[in-house]
């Protein structure tokens, strides 16, 4: 038996303590926070709740399998709906449409209906190529530790698969290669913001994401986000694990051979171990936490990689009921798209008209409008809770002088979140752009709360508030992000910033990988 600390109680972090304990181990978790859930955040006022990172659930089958295994499936413990319509697409142009949930055939009705015939058949050619796709990474590349671009390509090359991959083609590419209309390639521009990417430099196999939502559909966590959390946090001291938080690592200690014996406390305490475990920003564990010749690998690879944007939310607590269509409430989520997504992608990665002057937040962002109905997140019938997301630049306060956050002729790649007026200013714009679009909220709202990228940052010590440690801006940052097994003996990594990637589906499958590398007592 092993003794492990696991540094974080996000999603990742707790799913890893619960598959290590599991094969034997004894588990304490640290989380520098007075609460769980990490970038899953949330948060309650007045009877009103938010959560304020991820909002629905895809691939539900990598926590099913985690539940079944440890004890009670995950049905019984979390409601899991399906959410559909899954999203209402708004378009600058005034065209409108819902995707259904799961049904390919309906999915492509749907298109066909808005923007005419073809475009349906256009969606289902770009689902199925993305299928093949998933077929071709899934084993290799998912559900292992990162052995290099050479080793998947090798591994295409051997299955026939390196045509399907396309590594040479980005997502932007893939789309005017299948979908003839503006507004479809708008749609599927989302898989790379998903990831906190440019789709015009993302490569083309983050289509998968088309395919994971059409086959395994989008899923509510009835109740918030949070219930997931919370039922992964049960279920880890049903195992034994201990869970400690407002308990701050500051750092990782090595012996004298280098190897990773346990950490530090912010308040002096010394916890050994004989692994660690860490569900943190790959940059701050590497920069803060742990030293010696081997980090400095890292640290020198982590700087030849492009951060991942971030994300801005206002929480809107409004007065009465949002009338949709044929009576119902509004969709559970709805996509506000600009005019021209160029535009936003220069503003928020600092590229094109901005690659001298570094990233802005963009004048007409993507808006992405979660309202779901659920009497748990409201004060009462005569209320709802809207959160409200675009992406945004990475948070970089003024006059840092923070190497990660790298800098263009001497101005540094982000924006000082923190600074007077700006969070507020854009809350105003973006509630602005949103009336212009049919969401008119502003004559309802009894109050906002705003969070910003330097929020994500205090929150979760994710460098600059980026969302998934490096972007997936290019093939090399896509299949060679910070390897589950660090350079530094004893030492893992696990989490959206490390393989194989962000988001909800991809940490749980990192915590597989890690407890498979640790292995059994």
């Amino acid at each position: 038996m092993a003794r492990v600390v696991v540094i974080g109680a996000g999603l990742g972090g707790l799913s890893c303590a619960v598959r290590l304990a599991l094969r034997g181990h004894q588990v304490v978790a640290c989380e520098q926070a007075d609460t769980i859930g990490g970038k899953l955040g949330w948060f309650s006022r007045d009877g009103f709740s938010f959560d304020t990172g991820p909002q629905l659930l895809t691939l539900p089958a990598v926590y099913r399998d985690l539940f079944a295994t440890s004890g009670t499936p995950l049905d019984e413990v979390v409601n899991l709906q399906p959410v559909d319509p899954t999203y209402h697409f708004r378009f600058a142009d005034g065209v409108e449409l819902e995707l259904p949930n799961v049904s390919r055939p309906a999915i492509a009705a749907a298109w066909d209906a808005a923007l005419g015939g073809g475009a349906g058949a256009d969606w289902t050619s770009l689902g199925e190529r993305a299928a093949r796709i998933w077929d071709a990474v899934r084993e290799p590349f998912l559900t292992r530790a990162q052995e290099g671009p050479l080793a998947l390509a090798q591994q295409a090359r051997r299955s026939g698969d390196l045509r399907t991959l396309a590594p040479w083609r980005s997502l932007r590419g893939l789309g005017r290669q299948y979908l003839h209309h503006p507004h479809q390639r708008m749609a599927l521009d989302r898989c790379a913001t998903y990831a906190g990417s440019d789709p015009r430099r993302a490569p083309a196999t983050l289509v998968t994401s088309v395919f994971i939502e059409q086959a395994f559909g989008a899923w509510y966590v009835r109740g918030g986000m949070r219930g997931l959390v919370e039922a992964l946090a049960e279920r880890a001291g049903e195992h034994g694990v201990q869970l400690r938080t407002g308990s701050d690592v500051v750092e990782v200690l090595l012996d004298s051979s280098g190897r990773a014996r346990g950490v530090r406390l912010s308040d002096g305490e010394h916890l050994p171990a004989d692994v660690v475990v860490a569900n943190a920003d790959a940059t701050h564990l590497y920069r803060d936490l742990v030293g010696g010749p081997e980090a400095e690998l890292a640290r020198t690879a982590l700087r030849r990689m492009v951060p991942s944007s971030s994300l801005f939310t206002i929480m809107l607590a409004l007065r009465g009921r949002t009338a949709g269509a044929n009576g119902a409430g509004p969709a559970h989520q709805q996509v506000v798209f600009p005019q021209d997504p160029d535009a936003e992608f220069d503003a928020v990665f600092g590229t094109g008209p901005h690659r001298l002057t570094g990233p802005r937040v963009a004048e007409e962002p993507t808006i992405v409008v979660s309202a779901p109905d659920d009497p748990a997140l409201r004060p009462d019938d005569a209320h709802e809770a809207w959160s409200v997301q675009v992406i945004a630049p990475r948070h970089v306060a003024t006059g840092s002088e923070d190497p990660a956050a790298g800098r263009i002729l001497g101005r540094p790649r982000g924006i000082d979140w923190a600074a007077p007026g700006v969070a507020d200013g854009y809350a105003d714009r973006v509630l602005a752009l949103m009336a212009r679009r049919g969401l008119e909220v502003r004559d309802r709202v009894l109050w906002r709360e705003l969070r910003t990228p330097a929020d994500v940052e205090r929150r979760t010590r994710s460098v600059g508030g980026s969302l998934h440690g490096p972007s997936s801006n290019t093939n090399r940052s896509t299949f060679i992000r910070p390897a589950n097994r660090s350079p530094v003996p004893g030492l893992f990594l696990v989490g959206g910033s490390s393989h194989p990637g962000g988001g909800v589906p991809w940490v749980g499958l990192s915590a597989a990988i890690v407890a498979g590398l640790i292995g059994d007592a």
